[in-house]
Parts: C-alpha cells; sequence; structure tokens
C-alpha cells in the first residue's frame, strides 16, 4: 500500500468516527499516521486557540499545550480505566484514541471575536466549549462501549471519573490566568471572547468536585470486583 492510499484510509475513518460510525482503525499497519494526524490537529487547534489572548504564555501560543495535554490526558485514561479490566487497552491505543478526537477543537481557533461584538463572541464561544465537550464525551462512551468492550454502569464511571479529575485540576492550574479572577470580576480592558466560556467551566469544576467522592466510591467497588472476578477465574 502505498503513503496516498493509506492516508485516505486514515482520513476515511476519522471522518467515520467523528460521525460516530463503528471503525476499527488497523493499528498494527497505520497506527503511526493516526496518532500523526491526532497530534497535527491537536497542535493546530492549541496554537489557533491562543493565537490572539493576550494572557496566554509562548508555550501555548506554540500549541506545545494542545500536545501536551494529548499525552496527559491519554495517560490518566489509561491508568484510571486498566484497574476496570478493559479489553484491547494499552497506552498506544489510548493516545491514538484521544488523538483522533482532536479535530473538533478547531473550532476554538475560529476568530469569531474579530467580525462579532464581545457578547456574541463570548456566546459563541460557550456553545463551541459545549459542542466540543458533547462531541468528545460520546466519542469516549462509544470507545469504552465498543473497543473496551466495558458496559452497564462501568462505562459511566470509566468516562466521568477522569474527565471530573481533569476538570478540577486544570482549574486549580489556572492555566487561563483568568478562572478564579472572574469569581471577582474582571475589569473592562480584561474581557475577552473566552470569559463567558471561563465562568461556565468555574462552574462544571463546581459540580466537579462535588460529585467526585461518589464517583471514587462507585469506581473503587468496581475496581475490587473486577479484581475479584478475575482471581476466581484463574482458581477456576
Amino acid at each position: 500500500m502505498n503513503q496516498l492510499s493509506a492516508i485516505n484510509e486514515v482520513l476515511l475513518t476519522e471522518v467515520r468516527f467523528l460521525a460516530f460510525k463503528p471503525v476499527k482503525p488497523d493499528l498494527n499497519r497505520l497506527g503511526n499516521h493516526y496518532l500523526a494526524l491526532g497530534l497535527l490537529t491537536a497542535w493546530l487547534a492549541g496554537i489557533g486557540r491562543y493565537w490572539d489572548n493576550p494572557r496566554a504564555e509562548l508555550w501555548q501560543y506554540l500549541g506545545l499545550g494542545s500536545l501536551l495535554y494529548v499525552f496527559v490526558l491519554s495517560f490518566i485514561l489509561w491508568l484510571l480505566i486498566k484497574p476496570l479490566h478493559p479489553e484491547n487497552w494499552s497506552y498506544k491505543a489510548v493516545l491514538i484514541f484521544v488523538g483522533m478526537t482532536s479535530p473538533p477543537a478547531i473550532l476554538y481557533a475560529i476568530p469569531v471575536e474579530r467580525f462579532t461584538t464581545l457578547e456574541t463572541a463570548q456566546a459563541l464561544n460557550v456553545w463551541f466549549l459545549a459542542v466540543v465537550a458533547v462531541w468528545r464525551v460520546i466519542l469516549l462512551f462509544q470507545y469504552l462501549m465498543r473497543s473496551a468492550k466495558l458496559n452497564g454502569f462501568t462505562v459511566f464511571v470509566a468516562a466521568v471519573l477522569p474527565l471530573v479529575i481533569i476538570v478540577s485540576v486544570l482549574a486549580m492550574l489556572n492555566l487561563e490566568h483568568v478562572i478564579f479572577r472572574i469569581m471577582a470580576g474582571l475589569a473592562e480592558d480584561e474581557k475577552s471572547a473566552n470569559d463567558t466560556a471561563y465562568g461556565i467551566l468555574v462552574l462544571i469544576t463546581y459540580f466537579s468536585l462535588l460529585a467526585s467522592p461518589v464517583l471514587l466510591i462507585a469506581y473503587t467497588a468496581i475496581a475490587l470486583n473486577k479484581r475479584k472476578s478475575a482471581a476466581s477465574s484463574k482458581k477456576a
């Protein structure tokens, strides 16, 4: 197979994946191609997200934050879900999956503040945030059911717990240099098109902190039950 055919196959599979269609990427043959596409789109989305943000730092302008996020999110998902005994579970496979969810983040790169009012831009960015978040969460649920072969309440806990942890950590790190200041109010010259979206993040973080103890208890119970079942199967 030549490179053009391989690229066409990867792009077609990516489109079907983003459209929530069942796909079986050939990771043994084209795994590096899928990974390259995911990292490229994550990098471009990261550059586009921060290119006109006066509060961003150099590493954010260069899109390095989005690339790092792909690797860190993949590690968190791989590490947290592994005790739940998923099938087809490896760090590289999870890394490729996370990379394949990167293209929707290109929505963040649309400079809506350039051709709309600040209020309209803030509303649009909230919608972009919601669309991308829901899109990725649905893809994660499908991945855990179709590839990892998890089911029932286990899928819910496996998908939601890592997201709750990530949202809380990102808010505590305050990577946008504005999240906590929103609570006290921003001066007019400090406002940006993303401020409303950051306010939504504060609200999500609040509910994440409330939900995390319940999810951790459920996660521990499921992991222990899976471990006990695995031990019983070995004895049998």
